[in-house]
């Protein structure tokens, strides 16, 4: 289909124009003011942004093998509604992505039914069970880089051959940074008064900062480009900043609840409980500053899906993992966009622009001969968070009921993925 967006501003080199974009065969062929509508289907989208589309480098879309808690069909349904047109999918998945011929499983499944680009990663350990490495040299030329995500690797000796192996291969170490040693007691939430009030086993913050400077120490004696998942502790950043200013190939993601959340906004419900778990009011902030001087380079939702039942049992009970896709960018915009904590633009940049850098993803620009992935967005949408309306299977969110200002208004991966425009855009046939 040929399209044409009319009447938006165009998300370009940092700024927005005042700018058409004309679609066609899955690229955008034109970006220019009033281009003419002869020959394209015109959907107008005055008062909207036009921003390339979202990627989110930390997915959990549990198929193969969780398919009761999501499907690459529903989580990439899910994903589009959101603006996102590419995702990097976690290998917690069974088979685990450790070998070529598990990993086939998961890309078959992509071919099927994905809506927007999957591209996924490889384990690092055979199973992820940080004994023995995966097929890494196999792998590589199919994944976005290798993780053992929802365990950090605890031996240094393996975490230190495994970078040495991704650095030959030009790939990342994606890391979920925990060191169990730490972990006692069954921990629900941030170890902090809130845990000691309620009475709650806590999660410390050494338990993901030490694993950081471990790792960083590695990629000086590698070279390895290191990735940091879902960073939520002060001295992480701080950790993560002082690597960057020695020029060190470290980058790193936090998530949105970590960015507007802190533990004092936790309520005995599943959906407040992930891993790490949304720390202190000092690490919310140190956060936002590492997000603001650029130490944090992307924003990622960490969505992970569970079953209803996983999620029924409280901070001490259920299963770690909430979901976000379709709701981080209402979230971020109303809750740091708005209230001047955060320019528009460090958001766009950490959602649209970064990731891609990071990966070395396609996209990433408005463009002529740029694929067209592209999300438009309303800044003028009150609503309210209703997980049930959810694309996901998944419905455990922190951000359920939560009043936004904000929506995705459209998002084209090649073609239209996801629309929810309203009455004042228009769709014209062939003019």
């Amino acid at each position: 289909m040929r399209l044409l967006l009319t009447g938006g501003a165009v998300f370009r080199n940092g700024a927005f124009q005042p700018l058409d974009v004309a679609i066609d065969e899955g690229r955008i062929v034109a970006v220019s003011p009033a281009l003419p509508w002869e020959g394209f289907s015109v959907i107008k989208v005055p008062d909207k942004l036009i921003v390339p589309g979202f990627v989110d480098v930390h997915t959990h879309l549990r198929e193969p093998g969780f398919c009761y808690k999501e499907t690459i069909f529903s989580g990439t349904a899910a994903a589009a509604a959101g603006g996102y047109t590419a995702i990097c999918a976690m290998p917690n998945l069974d088979p685990v992505p450790d070998s070529l011929e598990n990993l086939e499983v998961q890309l078959e499944a992509i071919r099927r039914d994905a809506k927007i680009n999957v591209y996924p990663y490889g384990a690092i350990t055979k199973g992820e069970k940080g004994e023995t490495l995966a097929d890494m040299e196999a792998l590589a030329p199919y994944v976005a880089g290798f993780s053992d995500d929802g365990r950090g690797v605890q031996s240094r000796h393996m975490m230190q051959w495994a970078m040495k192996i991704a650095k030959s291969l030009n790939r990342p170490i994606v890391a979920h940074c925990e060191d169990e040693s730490y972990l006692t007691g069954g921990w629900s939430v941030h170890d902090g008064d809130f845990a000691r009030e309620q009475g709650l086993p806590g999660n410390p913050s050494i338990s993901e900062w030490r694993q950081v400077e471990r790792d960083i120490q590695l990629v000086v004696e590698t070279g390895c480009r290191y990735h940091v998942c879902h960073v939520s502790t002060r001295e992480s950043v701080a950790l993560i900043r002082a690597a960057k200013a020695r020029g060190l190939p470290v980058t790193c993601e936090t998530a949105p609840h970590y960015l507007v959340m802190c533990d004092r906004d936790l309520q005995d419900h599943g959906r407040f409980k992930m891993n790490p778990p949304i720390r202190s009011a000092a690490d919310r902030d140190a956060l936002v500053a590492g997000l603001l001087d650029g130490t944090i380079d992307c924003i990622a939702t960490d969505h992970a899906p569970h079953s209803a039942e996983e999620k029924g049992k409280g901070l001490r009970g259920s299963l770690n993992g909430v979901v976000g896709l379709e709701c981080a960018f209402p979230v971020l915009y109303t809750n740091l966009v708005e209230t001047g904590i955060v320019p528009l633009e460090t958001i766009l940049n950490a959602l649209c622009v970064n990731p891609r850098r990071i990966f070395g993803l396609p996209g990433g620009s408005v463009a002529e001969h740029m694929p067209a992935d592209l999300t438009v967005l309303d800044l003028n949408r009150p609503h309210v968070i209703d997980s049930g309306s959810f694309r996901s299977l998944g419905r455990a969110t922190p951000f359920d009921g939560w009043g936004v200002g904000a929506a995705v208004a459209m998002t084209i991966c090649g073609d239209i993925v996801y629309s929810n425009l309203e009455e004042d855009s228009e769709t014209e046939g062939r003019q």
